[in-house]
């Protein structure tokens, strides 16, 4: 099984750690691929960021010619999730809605702990989107930007502040609530056992779901709103060159 996993910004470094990641929660037999778009922004921020790194990771699927069965969409509360799922013919995945569903198998109401407050309008959006917000009791920002999140010790201490206030607002199940998190198993794994909550990593969520998609032999519906796009004259990217 292949599983091509699209970065929704142009850090190279981050595509490797989401990659790795994503390695790690796949099964046996099944390998992983990274993605990087080739412009849009260094890191996804914002609602002008967004919709660039959606153009931008399109634009990279639509130019991608090694053959996949699913695609793991890693940008949490991201655009861009709708018009993969037209683009391309294999299942498409979006971090964001899968960490959600899992959690709603954990426990009655999840919370989301990402990195900037600017985030948690898109976030909002996205999950109810998907139809999950309903379940969701807060999402909180720990303060820091996406590529702020190599300081470990800095990280660790913002993210279990911010857990903290998930949980008070009534979570039951945390979430993580950005891809650039997948790396940070230490600082997860002591947030689990001193708040007693588990938590979702989107990446590895979304990696188990295509799997098992795809192992079910189940892909987009075409009966509606993901219909194939119309056929037309659409300009893309500038040629490369």
């Amino acid at each position: 099984m292949r599983i091509l996993v699209t970065n929704c910004n142009t850090t190279e470094a981050m595509t490797e750690e989401i990659v790795r990641g994503a390695r790690r929660a796949s099964a046996p037999g099944t390998t992983v691929t990274g993605l990087t778009p080739d412009w849009g922004p260094e890191s996804a921020e914002g609602w002008l960021d967004s919709h660039l790194s959606a153009a931008a990771v399109l634009d990279a699927l639509r130019r991608h010619e090694e053959p996949y069965d699913a695609v793991v969409m890693a940008g949490f509360g991201e655009h861009g999730r709708e018009g993969a799922r037209e683009l391309v013919d294999a299942p498409v995945v979006d971090i964001t809605e899968a960490a959600a569903h899992l959690a709603c198998l954990l426990g009655r109401r999840y919370g989301v702990v990402t990195t900037l407050d600017r985030a948690r309008g898109q976030i909002e959006d996205s999950l109810h989107t998907a139809g999950v917000a309903a379940h969701c009791a807060a999402v909180v920002g720990t303060g820091l930007g996406v590529l702020e999140l190599a300081d470990e010790e800095r990280t660790a201490a913002a993210f279990l502040r911010a857990a903290e206030r998930v949980r008070d607002a009534g979570a039951e199940v945390l979430v993580l609530g950005c891809a650039g998190m997948t790396g940070l198993d230490r600082t997860v794994g002591e947030v689990a056992r001193r708040l007693g909550l588990p938590v979702v990593d989107g990446v590895a969520a979304a990696v188990r779901l295509a799997e098992s998609l795809v192992a079910l032999g189940l892909t987009t519906s075409r009966a509606g709103g993901y219909a194939r796009p119309l056929p037309k004259r659409r300009v893309w990217s500038a040629p490369y060159g």
